[in-house]
């Protein structure tokens, strides 16, 4: 977006191949065939002749075969650095001696200091890579600082952690899973008695992501370990049919990015290390939360220590905290408000916190926090209809740059009574509703249930064109309806109960032939959001990503927001089917991007430059975005749970009034 508690099984047989004179040769590991002919996690390792660094380090958790990428930056790898009276050395700079040895272990001693010396032992295993740090000397009082470098390259794929924790300075603790997209998962731990510190430091203009960990003070002929295991995630609890799931579970850690500290820290752009985020150096946004607070709310503890919802509760907390004018409104990213979804976002992600954890103590601290933006939008009734309208027209030819949209498509000239922002926002109060029903709050219970019921009463009618037979997208303030025959707007509002099953039936029959007639039969990269081009006047000008020349929008058809298709709106789409009953054209959309996501097709790493990011393609699989990576794009694989009925009532109980 942006114009420009379940187990994880760690016992795995994974094929790991090195011999001595693949060590002696610098190249710890290469791929090789696993005999067994099941599936099974790989890493590869090199490391380098001349000074203590691993050269390559890239892993494969689910069959090996992608091992052989690197997932570190050529020129840096993995690296130690120790600060010697104040002065900073990485490993290139210090001297060093390099010892292969028995089962194809590397051991460098490094010349830290006068009298101080760093011993590091790399010892592959059968599942695991071990990292053994001592000292030898006594020259170590000289040393005031030791640390391993990652230098992850997130043009490979955004490299990120997902720790135990982050603490108030932007620094994290170990234990933390190593989340490299579409490769797999990594769970970094230690033998050191208290967890370890480290940072996770990046630039986007660079293309540069660095874990940095800080390695404890060592007495002589102390060790701390550091090991690597590979991790897989198992089925959430509400997901009964496991048939889908060993093509979904590496995929599912795609939607969790939290940031790298990267940017001016002064600037009010950016945010603090450990914000779920578009990708690791990239941007937070409020209207985005809810995306990956829904993924969370399937997906339990991943360790003992580490969960997903402290994540959605920190990025959370740091939106209500700093991100909240007086008057309610949110900032959506940047410094860009009049979004009408950077406010109901948050609502829903804060459902999904609180109804996954059962954390009242977190709810009673919040909650006039969230009625607060839940008022804003109601005061956005300005015709008193009970639809929410937005500040920004709707007009023709009304969004011009620097200005942004309603919503999260910013590059539409969506406004006014947005069929998209009101379908959430629907979601939103209900969810509240339900929040102030766990605290005992009956009377601010009955105003959001009663706001959310006269929105339903009045979203059919207004958005339901009889002449399609589908909902329009937008009617701006001028009268105009604005329909570019959306199967993801449709599909939003037949999930979320705003149109009856025995109506949304038709709906996406209508929505199905269309795509037919235009000839869309790419379901491996998902749906479009709209069938038709956007017309000029309908788009961000003068010159938005996407933005056609013509007036009738047919020149950049496919491109961005333009029709373009971005995987983790598809999941409308998808929910809409389970919930109307109709399963099976949805499925055959499901299994067709899961194929496709197995393959790692989604993203291309950390690209940031429009239109070279497959964060969205046009139809025909080219690029169309410009992240590149999106976090959002995973977020259709909730498919794979929403496809149970017992899931679906669970998630959408809130849109049903309580009693």
């Amino acid at each position: 977006m942006k114009t420009f508690a379940a187990s994880i099984i760690l016992a795995f047989t994974a094929t790991w191949w090195s011999t001595s004179a693949e060590a002696d040769s610098g190249a710890g590991s290469k791929a090789a065939t696993n005999t067994s002919g099941r599936k099974a996690p790989m890493l590869h390792l090199q490391t380098d002749l001349s000074s203590a660094r691993i050269l390559h380090l890239g892993w494969d958790t689910e069959n090996g075969v992608r091992a052989a990428t690197n997932l570190l930056r050529a020129d840096t790898g993995v690296s130690l650095r120790v600060e010697v009276n104040g002065k900073s050395h990485t490993a290139t700079e210090l001297v060093s001696a390099r010892q292969s040895g028995r089962g194809g272990s590397v051991t460098y001693r490094v010349n830290a200091a006068p009298g101080a010396t760093l011993v590091w032992k790399l010892q592959p295993g059968l599942d695991e890579l071990e990292m053994d740090y001592s000292s030898d000397g006594d020259g170590w009082t000289s040393i005031t600082k030791a640390e391993l470098v990652f230098a992850f390259d997130p043009k490979a794929t955004p490299t990120t952690v997902l720790p135990q924790a982050w603490e108030a300075d932007g620094s994290l603790r170990l234990p933390a899973i190593v989340s490299a997209p579409d490769f797999g998962q990594m769970l970094l731990t230690t033998s050191h008695r208290s967890p370890l510190k480290a940072r996770l430091e990046g630039s986007r203009a660079h293309h540069a992501v660095d874990l940095i960990v800080e390695l404890p003070q060592l007495r002589p002929r102390q060790t701390c370990r550091l090991t690597l295991k590979p991790l897989r995630l198992d089925r959430p609890h509400d997901l009964h049919q496991n048939e889908l799931w060993s093509s979904t579970r590496r995929g599912w850690f795609g939607a969790f990015q939290p940031t790298a500290r990267w940017g001016d820290p002064g600037n009010p752009f950016s945010a603090p290390p450990g914000m779920l985020a578009n990708n690791v150096i990239s941007d937070p946004a409020s209207c985005s939360l809810w995306f990956y607070a829904d993924q969370a709310f399937w997906t339990p503890n991943l360790t003992r220590e580490i969960s997903t919802m402290n994540l959605v509760r920190r990025t959370l907390d740091w939106w209500l905290e700093n991100k909240t004018l007086p008057s309610g409104e949110m900032i959506c990213y940047w410094d860009k408000t009049k979004f009408l979804d950077a406010n109901a976002g948050p609502i829903i992600a804060a459902w999904d916190y609180a109804e996954t954890t059962g954390d009242l103590a977190w709810l009673k601290h919040r909650i006039e926090r969230l009625e607060l933006i839940a008022d804003y939008l109601a005061h956005r009734d300005v015709d008193g209809d009970g639809l929410v309208e937005a500040v920004q027209s709707g007009n023709a030819g009304t969004l011009v740059e620097p200005g942004r949209s309603c919503a999260w498509w910013d590059a539409l000239n969506c406004g006014h009574k947005d069929a998209y922002s009101n379908a959430l926002i629907y979601r939103a109060w209900r969810c509240l509703a339900d929040l102030e029903r766990k605290m005992h709050r009956g009377v601010q219970q009955q105003r959001y249930t009663d706001l959310a019921t006269r929105l339903k009463s009045r979203y059919f009618q207004t958005f339901f064109d009889p002449k399609t037979g589908w909902l329009i997208w937008w009617k701006s303030a001028d009268g105009e309806t604005h329909d570019y025959a959306s199967p993801i707007l449709n599909g939003l509002a037949i999930e979320y109960g705003l149109v009856d099953p025995n109506t949304g039936r038709e709906i996406l029959r209508r929505i199905r032939r269309k795509m037919a007639e235009v000839g869309f039969k790419r379901f491996d990269l998902g749906v479009p959001p709209m069938l038709v081009p956007v017309r000029r006047a309908d788009y961000l000008l003068p010159g938005g990503a996407g933005a056609p020349t013509r007036e009738d929008g047919t020149d950049t058809f496919g491109y961005y927001m333009n029709g373009g298709i971005t995987a983790g709106q598809v999941l409308h789409f998808l929910a809409a089917h389970y919930v109307a009953g109709d399963p099976t054209p949805a499925d055959e959309i499901l299994r067709a991007m899961l194929s496709r996501q197995v393959q790692g097709g989604f993203q291309n790493g950390a690209v940031n430059e429009y239109p070279k990011g497959i964060d969205w393609t046009t139809w025909d699989g080219k690029p169309a975005g410009y992240e590149g990576y999106l976090s959002d794009s995973f977020r259709f694989l909730q498919a794979v749970v929403l496809r149970e009925p017992a899931a679906r009532a669970r998630f959408y109980r809130p849109l049903q009034p309580q009693p």
